[in-house]
Protein backbone atom coordinates (compact mmCIF):
# COMPACT_ATOMS: atom_id res chain seq x y z
CA UNK A 1 0.00 0.00 0.00
CA UNK A 2 1.13 3.81 -0.68
CA UNK A 3 -0.62 6.76 0.33
CA UNK A 4 -0.31 10.36 -0.86
CA UNK A 5 -0.90 13.05 1.37
CA UNK A 6 1.37 16.24 -0.54
CA UNK A 7 -0.67 16.01 -3.81
CA UNK A 8 -2.12 19.18 -5.22
CA UNK A 9 -4.19 19.92 -8.34
CA UNK A 10 -1.37 21.45 -10.13
CA UNK A 11 -1.73 18.51 -13.32
CA UNK A 12 -4.86 19.48 -13.89
CA UNK A 13 -5.10 22.93 -13.79
CA UNK A 14 -5.84 24.93 -17.27
CA UNK A 15 -7.94 21.83 -17.84
CA UNK A 16 -11.81 21.46 -18.33
CA UNK A 17 -13.33 18.44 -16.02
CA UNK A 18 -16.48 17.27 -17.22
CA UNK A 19 -18.37 15.76 -14.57
CA UNK A 20 -21.28 13.31 -15.46
CA UNK A 21 -23.72 13.10 -13.36
CA UNK A 22 -25.05 15.66 -10.07
CA UNK A 23 -26.41 13.84 -7.43
CA UNK A 24 -24.84 12.74 -3.89
CA UNK A 25 -21.31 12.38 -5.19
CA UNK A 26 -21.27 14.40 -8.58
CA UNK A 27 -22.28 17.78 -6.90
CA UNK A 28 -20.12 17.30 -4.29
CA UNK A 29 -16.92 16.54 -6.79
CA UNK A 30 -18.05 19.41 -9.00
CA UNK A 31 -18.26 21.65 -6.02
CA UNK A 32 -15.10 21.28 -4.59
CA UNK A 33 -12.92 20.57 -7.86
CA UNK A 34 -14.77 24.37 -8.79
CA UNK A 35 -13.52 26.13 -4.71
CA UNK A 36 -10.38 24.78 -5.16
CA UNK A 37 -9.67 26.59 -8.36
CA UNK A 38 -10.09 23.84 -11.40
CA UNK A 39 -12.73 24.41 -14.57
CA UNK A 40 -15.46 22.12 -14.14
CA UNK A 41 -18.34 21.89 -16.71
CA UNK A 42 -21.63 19.83 -15.98
CA UNK A 43 -22.63 16.70 -18.36
CA UNK A 44 -26.45 16.32 -17.72
CA UNK A 45 -29.12 15.37 -20.30
CA UNK A 46 -31.14 19.08 -19.83
CA UNK A 47 -34.57 19.76 -18.75
CA UNK A 48 -33.96 17.62 -15.57
CA UNK A 49 -34.13 18.57 -11.80
CA UNK A 50 -30.17 17.55 -11.53
CA UNK A 51 -29.81 20.37 -14.67
CA UNK A 52 -31.59 22.88 -12.93
CA UNK A 53 -29.48 22.53 -9.38
CA UNK A 54 -26.67 22.38 -11.18
CA UNK A 55 -27.50 25.43 -12.85
CA UNK A 56 -28.69 27.17 -9.89
CA UNK A 57 -25.45 26.17 -8.19
CA UNK A 58 -23.30 28.57 -11.05
CA UNK A 59 -22.14 25.88 -13.31
CA UNK A 60 -22.68 25.50 -17.07
CA UNK A 61 -24.73 22.40 -17.92
CA UNK A 62 -23.85 20.79 -21.17
CA UNK A 63 -25.47 17.19 -23.15
CA UNK A 64 -23.01 14.27 -21.92
CA UNK A 65 -21.30 14.36 -25.09
CA UNK A 66 -20.84 18.27 -25.81
CA UNK A 67 -18.96 18.37 -22.37
CA UNK A 68 -17.10 15.60 -22.92
CA UNK A 69 -16.13 17.11 -26.43
CA UNK A 70 -14.05 19.82 -24.94
CA UNK A 71 -12.82 17.92 -21.72
CA UNK A 72 -9.28 16.55 -20.69
CA UNK A 73 -10.51 14.90 -17.79
CA UNK A 74 -14.30 13.14 -17.36
CA UNK A 75 -15.70 12.14 -14.29
CA UNK A 76 -18.09 9.29 -14.65
CA UNK A 77 -20.15 9.56 -11.84
CA UNK A 78 -23.54 8.57 -12.26
CA UNK A 79 -25.08 5.23 -11.29
CA UNK A 80 -23.48 2.08 -12.02
CA UNK A 81 -26.08 0.56 -14.21
CA UNK A 82 -26.39 3.90 -16.49
CA UNK A 83 -22.81 3.89 -17.09
CA UNK A 84 -22.14 1.58 -20.29
CA UNK A 85 -24.92 3.48 -22.07
CA UNK A 86 -23.20 6.66 -21.51
CA UNK A 87 -19.81 5.62 -21.97
CA UNK A 88 -21.02 3.87 -25.70
CA UNK A 89 -23.27 7.13 -26.55
CA UNK A 90 -21.54 10.02 -25.10
CA UNK A 91 -18.16 9.19 -23.81
CA UNK A 92 -16.24 7.02 -26.67
CA UNK A 93 -17.34 8.93 -29.60
CA UNK A 94 -16.44 12.55 -27.98
CA UNK A 95 -13.56 12.08 -25.56
CA UNK A 96 -10.44 13.32 -27.13
CA UNK A 97 -7.19 10.85 -27.53
CA UNK A 98 -4.79 11.45 -24.22
CA UNK A 99 -7.96 12.97 -22.13
CA UNK A 100 -8.69 11.04 -18.53
CA UNK A 101 -12.04 8.69 -18.08
CA UNK A 102 -12.70 8.85 -14.32
CA UNK A 103 -14.76 6.63 -12.08
CA UNK A 104 -16.00 6.98 -8.46
CA UNK A 105 -16.13 3.15 -8.19
CA UNK A 106 -14.66 0.48 -11.01
CA UNK A 107 -17.47 -2.38 -11.12
CA UNK A 108 -18.00 -1.33 -14.91
CA UNK A 109 -14.65 -1.60 -15.92
CA UNK A 110 -13.64 -4.55 -13.48
CA UNK A 111 -16.52 -6.29 -14.84
CA UNK A 112 -15.53 -5.73 -18.34
CA UNK A 113 -19.42 -3.53 -19.51
CA UNK A 114 -17.45 -0.83 -20.23
CA UNK A 115 -14.25 -1.53 -22.40
CA UNK A 116 -12.50 1.81 -22.13
CA UNK A 117 -10.32 2.93 -25.40
CA UNK A 118 -6.68 2.23 -25.39
CA UNK A 119 -5.73 5.73 -26.34
CA UNK A 120 -7.48 7.73 -23.20
CA UNK A 121 -6.50 7.23 -19.41
CA UNK A 122 -8.39 5.28 -17.49
CA UNK A 123 -8.04 6.38 -13.38
CA UNK A 124 -10.39 5.88 -10.31
CA UNK A 125 -11.07 8.46 -7.25
CA UNK A 126 -12.79 6.62 -4.52
CA UNK A 127 -14.03 9.13 -1.35
CA UNK A 128 -14.68 6.81 1.73
CA UNK A 129 -17.73 9.08 2.41
CA UNK A 130 -21.25 9.86 1.17
CA UNK A 131 -20.99 13.11 -1.01
CA UNK A 132 -22.70 15.39 1.57
CA UNK A 133 -19.97 14.22 3.73
CA UNK A 134 -17.38 14.70 0.95
CA UNK A 135 -18.42 18.64 0.59
CA UNK A 136 -19.20 19.58 3.96
CA UNK A 137 -15.62 17.90 5.37
CA UNK A 138 -14.02 20.15 2.13
CA UNK A 139 -15.71 23.54 3.48
CA UNK A 140 -14.92 23.32 6.57
CA UNK A 141 -11.26 22.69 6.05
CA UNK A 142 -10.55 19.16 6.32
CA UNK A 143 -11.44 16.35 3.44
CA UNK A 144 -12.73 12.36 3.16
CA UNK A 145 -9.49 9.57 2.81
CA UNK A 146 -9.86 8.59 -0.80
CA UNK A 147 -8.51 5.47 -2.72
CA UNK A 148 -7.23 5.58 -6.00
CA UNK A 149 -5.82 3.71 -9.03
CA UNK A 150 -4.76 3.59 -12.53
CA UNK A 151 -6.49 0.79 -15.10
CA UNK A 152 -4.74 2.20 -17.52
CA UNK A 153 -2.18 5.12 -19.03
CA UNK A 154 -2.39 6.19 -22.18
CA UNK A 155 -1.00 9.83 -21.33
CA UNK A 156 2.23 8.76 -19.07
CA UNK A 157 0.36 11.06 -16.39
CA UNK A 158 -2.54 9.16 -15.27
CA UNK A 159 -1.32 8.61 -11.94
CA UNK A 160 -0.78 12.59 -11.40
CA UNK A 161 -4.14 13.27 -12.62
CA UNK A 162 -6.06 11.07 -10.20
CA UNK A 163 -3.58 12.67 -7.16
CA UNK A 164 -4.59 16.21 -8.77
CA UNK A 165 -8.17 15.31 -8.51
CA UNK A 166 -8.29 13.60 -5.19
CA UNK A 167 -6.49 16.89 -4.09
CA UNK A 168 -9.51 18.94 -5.76
CA UNK A 169 -12.07 17.48 -3.73
CA UNK A 170 -10.37 17.55 -0.55
CA UNK A 171 -8.78 13.52 -0.17
CA UNK A 172 -5.11 15.03 0.32
CA UNK A 173 -6.21 16.99 3.21
CA UNK A 174 -7.15 13.68 5.02
CA UNK A 175 -5.23 10.63 3.53
CA UNK A 176 -4.88 9.00 -0.16
CA UNK A 177 -4.20 5.41 -0.89
CA UNK A 178 -3.20 3.44 -3.73
CA UNK A 179 -5.65 0.89 -4.94
CA UNK A 180 -6.48 -1.26 -8.34
CA UNK A 181 -9.84 -1.27 -9.60
CA UNK A 182 -10.34 -4.93 -8.70
CA UNK A 183 -9.75 -4.54 -5.33
CA UNK A 184 -11.62 -1.55 -4.71
CA UNK A 185 -14.93 -3.05 -6.99
CA UNK A 186 -14.70 -6.25 -4.68
CA UNK A 187 -13.98 -5.04 -1.22
CA UNK A 188 -16.72 -2.20 -1.48
CA UNK A 189 -19.49 -5.01 -2.79
CA UNK A 190 -18.74 -7.31 -0.04
CA UNK A 191 -18.36 -4.71 2.68
CA UNK A 192 -22.19 -3.66 1.23
CA UNK A 193 -23.61 -7.12 1.52
CA UNK A 194 -21.29 -8.66 3.99
CA UNK A 195 -21.53 -6.35 6.48
CA UNK A 196 -22.29 -2.74 6.12
CA UNK A 197 -25.93 -2.70 4.06
CA UNK A 198 -27.01 -6.61 4.35
CA UNK A 199 -25.19 -7.96 7.25
CA UNK A 200 -26.58 -5.11 9.27
CA UNK A 201 -29.92 -5.35 8.07
CA UNK A 202 -30.45 -8.76 8.99
CA UNK A 203 -29.00 -8.63 12.23
CA UNK A 204 -31.32 -6.21 13.26
CA UNK A 205 -34.43 -7.21 11.45
CA UNK A 206 -33.44 -11.06 13.42
CA UNK A 207 -32.72 -9.06 16.56
CA UNK A 208 -36.23 -7.09 16.31
CA UNK A 209 -37.67 -10.51 15.87
CA UNK A 210 -36.50 -12.54 18.10
CA UNK A 211 -37.76 -10.17 20.56
CA UNK A 212 -41.21 -9.54 20.00
CA UNK A 213 -41.53 -13.29 18.65
CA UNK A 214 -40.69 -13.77 22.72
CA UNK A 215 -43.23 -11.08 24.10
CA UNK A 216 -41.65 -8.49 24.61
CA UNK A 217 -43.09 -4.70 23.20
CA UNK A 218 -41.92 -3.98 19.54
CA UNK A 219 -41.08 -0.26 21.16
CA UNK A 220 -38.63 -1.48 23.31
CA UNK A 221 -37.50 -4.19 20.77
CA UNK A 222 -36.85 -1.24 18.23
CA UNK A 223 -34.44 1.06 20.67
CA UNK A 224 -32.65 -1.51 21.77
CA UNK A 225 -31.35 -3.57 18.43
CA UNK A 226 -31.78 -0.44 15.89
CA UNK A 227 -31.87 3.11 17.90
CA UNK A 228 -28.48 2.04 19.97
CA UNK A 229 -26.90 0.75 17.06
CA UNK A 230 -25.83 4.46 16.11
CA UNK A 231 -24.17 4.72 19.73
CA UNK A 232 -21.90 1.92 18.96
CA UNK A 233 -20.71 2.40 15.64
CA UNK A 234 -19.92 6.17 16.29
CA UNK A 235 -17.59 4.76 18.91
CA UNK A 236 -16.24 1.74 16.08
CA UNK A 237 -15.79 4.91 13.78
CA UNK A 238 -13.62 6.95 16.84
CA UNK A 239 -11.59 4.60 17.79
CA UNK A 240 -12.43 0.95 16.76
CA UNK A 241 -13.21 -1.78 19.08
CA UNK A 242 -10.99 -0.46 21.72
CA UNK A 243 -13.11 2.87 22.28
CA UNK A 244 -16.13 0.91 22.14
CA UNK A 245 -15.02 -1.43 24.62
CA UNK A 246 -14.19 1.29 26.84
CA UNK A 247 -17.19 2.81 26.96
CA UNK A 248 -19.42 0.20 27.36
CA UNK A 249 -20.39 -1.57 30.51
CA UNK A 250 -17.99 -5.32 31.84
CA UNK A 251 -21.38 -6.77 31.38
CA UNK A 252 -21.52 -5.62 28.28
CA UNK A 253 -18.42 -7.20 27.46
CA UNK A 254 -18.84 -10.10 29.17
CA UNK A 255 -21.78 -10.56 26.58
CA UNK A 256 -19.74 -9.38 23.92
CA UNK A 257 -16.82 -12.35 24.42
CA UNK A 258 -19.46 -14.79 25.31
CA UNK A 259 -22.30 -14.61 23.26
CA UNK A 260 -21.18 -12.63 19.87
CA UNK A 261 -19.21 -15.47 18.83
CA UNK A 262 -22.29 -17.73 18.94
CA UNK A 263 -24.27 -15.04 16.93
CA UNK A 264 -22.14 -14.78 14.50
CA UNK A 265 -19.69 -17.92 14.21
CA UNK A 266 -17.82 -20.07 11.47
CA UNK A 267 -20.74 -20.92 9.85
CA UNK A 268 -21.20 -16.94 8.62
CA UNK A 269 -17.73 -16.50 8.15
CA UNK A 270 -18.48 -19.05 5.23
CA UNK A 271 -20.99 -18.21 4.27
CA UNK A 272 -19.09 -14.41 3.68
CA UNK A 273 -16.44 -16.41 1.93
CA UNK A 274 -19.33 -17.86 -0.47
CA UNK A 275 -20.67 -13.91 -1.22
CA UNK A 276 -17.31 -12.99 -1.52
CA UNK A 277 -16.32 -15.74 -4.35
CA UNK A 278 -19.54 -14.81 -6.20
CA UNK A 279 -18.17 -11.25 -6.06
CA UNK A 280 -15.04 -12.18 -7.48
CA UNK A 281 -16.39 -14.80 -9.88
CA UNK A 282 -18.39 -12.05 -11.36
CA UNK A 283 -21.92 -14.03 -10.58
CA UNK A 284 -23.22 -10.74 -8.19
CA UNK A 285 -22.23 -8.71 -11.34
CA UNK A 286 -24.58 -10.82 -14.13
CA UNK A 287 -26.91 -11.50 -12.07
CA UNK A 288 -27.58 -7.40 -10.99
CA UNK A 289 -26.89 -6.41 -14.55
CA UNK A 290 -29.39 -8.95 -15.35
CA UNK A 291 -32.31 -7.84 -12.81
CA UNK A 292 -31.71 -4.10 -14.19
CA UNK A 293 -31.98 -5.24 -18.13
CA UNK A 294 -35.19 -6.68 -16.74
CA UNK A 295 -36.96 -3.76 -15.26
CA UNK A 296 -36.05 -4.61 -11.36
CA UNK A 297 -38.74 -6.90 -10.62
CA UNK A 298 -37.51 -8.69 -7.79
CA UNK A 299 -35.25 -5.41 -6.40
CA UNK A 300 -38.65 -3.39 -6.02
CA UNK A 301 -40.20 -6.69 -4.30
CA UNK A 302 -37.31 -7.20 -1.92
CA UNK A 303 -37.12 -3.38 -0.98
CA UNK A 304 -41.23 -2.99 -0.64
CA UNK A 305 -41.16 -5.82 1.71
CA UNK A 306 -38.23 -3.84 4.31
CA UNK A 307 -39.84 -0.77 3.82
CA UNK A 308 -43.24 -2.95 5.33
CA UNK A 309 -41.26 -4.58 8.08
CA UNK A 310 -42.98 -4.08 11.29
CA UNK A 311 -39.58 -2.64 12.59
CA UNK A 312 -39.70 0.50 9.90
CA UNK A 313 -43.69 1.17 11.01
CA UNK A 314 -42.43 0.98 14.98
CA UNK A 315 -39.73 2.85 14.24
CA UNK A 316 -41.02 5.49 12.22
CA UNK A 317 -43.61 6.45 14.86
CA UNK A 318 -40.82 6.55 17.71
CA UNK A 319 -38.78 8.60 14.85
CA UNK A 320 -41.34 11.05 14.89
CA UNK A 321 -40.94 11.63 18.72
CA UNK A 322 -37.14 12.70 18.25
CA UNK A 323 -37.16 17.13 17.33
CA UNK A 324 -33.10 16.54 16.81
CA UNK A 325 -33.65 14.15 14.57
CA UNK A 326 -35.48 16.25 12.17
CA UNK A 327 -32.91 18.98 13.00
CA UNK A 328 -30.15 16.49 11.93
CA UNK A 329 -31.80 15.73 8.38
CA UNK A 330 -32.85 19.32 7.32
CA UNK A 331 -29.40 20.44 8.10
CA UNK A 332 -27.66 17.35 6.09
CA UNK A 333 -30.75 17.50 3.54
CA UNK A 334 -29.33 16.17 -0.01
CA UNK A 335 -31.48 15.38 -3.09
CA UNK A 336 -29.79 12.05 -3.71
CA UNK A 337 -28.47 9.54 -1.27
CA UNK A 338 -27.01 7.06 -4.13
CA UNK A 339 -23.72 6.30 -3.94
CA UNK A 340 -22.38 8.51 -7.22
CA UNK A 341 -25.31 9.62 -9.72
Amino acid sequence: MSTEAKATTKALEHQRIAVLGYGSQGRAHALNLRDSGLDVVIGLRRGGASSARAQADGFRVQEPAEAVQAAELVAVLTPDMVQPKLYTEAIAPNLRPGAALLFAHGFNVHYKTIEPRADIDVILVAPKGPGALVRREFEIGRGVPCLYAVHQDASGQAREKALAYAAGIGGARAMLIQTDFREETETDLFGEQAVLCGGVSELVRHGFETLVEAGYRPEIAYYEVMHELKLIVDLFYEGGLTRMLAFVSETAQYGDYTRGPRVVDAGTRDRMRAVLKEIQDGTFAQEWTAEHAAGLPNYQALKQKDLEHPIEIVGAALRARMPWLQVQQAATATPALKKVG
